[in-house]
């Protein structure tokens, strides 16, 4: 698996790298349910046209603002625009931030 390769890779304690392995897994899992939040709320964007960082860091954090409750919706956001920044394009922090402002509307917390 990709991740167990980059986590090997990473430097992380284990606390971290048992929570990224945790966080990815459940995505995965509910990644068809993720994917049509993507689509609601950026139609334009068709998701296999959406670069592959971008959509994986919304993939994450809509798990964590719909469905982990370990975080706070602010810090789901925060992170996964600091990732978009990092990884992404100069368009990604902007791209990210606006989907997951909207997907917070879905978010009972």
């Amino acid at each position: 698996m990709v991740v167990s390769r980059l986590l090997a890779e990473g430097g992380l304690s284990e606390e971290n790298n048992a929570f990224v392995r945790e966080l990815v897994t459940k995505a995965v899992a509910k990644r068809k349910e993720i994917d049509q939040h993507i689509q609601r709320f950026a139609p334009a964007y068709p998701i296999a046209q959406i670069a592959v960082v971008d959509r994986n860091i919304l993939r994450l954090a809509i798990y964590e603002i719909l469905f982990d409750n370990k975080v706070s919706v602010k810090v789901a956001i925060n992170e996964a625009v600091e990732l978009a920044k990092k990884f992404g394009s100069d368009n990604s922090p902007k791209f990210v931030n606006g989907v997951l402002g909207s997907v917070t509307t879905l978010a009972k917390r």
